[in-house]
């Protein structure tokens, strides 16, 4: 397994020479590109795969008292309310970077993100002009979701998501998650569902639900 540090604010991590597929994963508000790194040997995936965690630009943030920190937009209030829409389509756009940056074709690319980070995972997906291998999408919502419809990409219209909550997560409540759910599948997504007794975290039962799927897509 070889770990390489990418100028392009992101950490690589490939799990074997010539990698098939790849994995951008997306960490959530005040944390990094490293914060998902362990993970990668527990997900015991079969084939040679890169995983690039990149690190969000660092940028105020309202809720914690406009404090700079690693943020991939702004959040201005707890439990929803106005998003940072600007905020979104930059982090969207620097997502949209990285898949081109692979060296594999994005239909073997699969954005993966934890809060905010699952939220840019969901925002870039469904809008990606090309096919993707799928989206995971833990512990976190769909955001901009009105404009989902008239902007999604045909590409993508049945791109795998597997979507994760914990039934006690105080930062996004499983009902906001719920609801983006719905909403997906209101508009013809196909989602995998999952929860778990766990808080605003990941737990080992997910990460095996996560490599199943992952096992499957790619």
């Amino acid at each position: 397994m070889s770990f390489i540090v990418n100028p392009m604010e992101a950490v690589e991590i490939n799990t074997g020479p010539n990698p098939q597929a790849a994995v951008i994963w997306l960490h959530g508000l005040g944390a990094d590109g490293h914060d998902f790194e362990p993970i990668v040997p527990e997900l015991g995936l079969t084939k040679p795969v890169r995983f690039v965690f990149p690190h969000a630009p660092v940028r105020p943030v309202t809720i914690n008292q406009g404090m700079r920190m690693r943020a991939w937009y702004d959040i201005f209030q707890f439990g929803g309310g106005p998003e940072d829409e600007a905020g979104l389509r930059a982090s969207q756009k620097l997502v949209d970077a990285l898949i081109r940056e692979q060296p594999v074709g994005p239909e073997k690319i699969v954005l993966a993100g934890f809060s905010q980070g699952g939220a840019v995972a969901l925002q870039t997906a469904l809008r990606y002009p090309q096919r993707l291998a799928g989206v995971l999408a833990l512990s976190c919502y769909l955001p901009l979701n009105t404009s989902v419809e008239a902007e999604r990409s045909q590409a993508n219209r049945d791109v795998p998501i597997f979507m994760a909550h914990g039934h006690y997560d105080d930062i996004i409540p499983l009902r906001r998650a719920e609801q983006s759910k719905q909403l997906l599948e209101k508009l013809g997504y196909k989602v995998e569902w999952k929860t778990y007794p766990m808080p605003h975290s990941v737990c080992p039962e997910e990460i095996s639900d996560l490599s199943e799927f992952l096992l499957r897509i790619l």
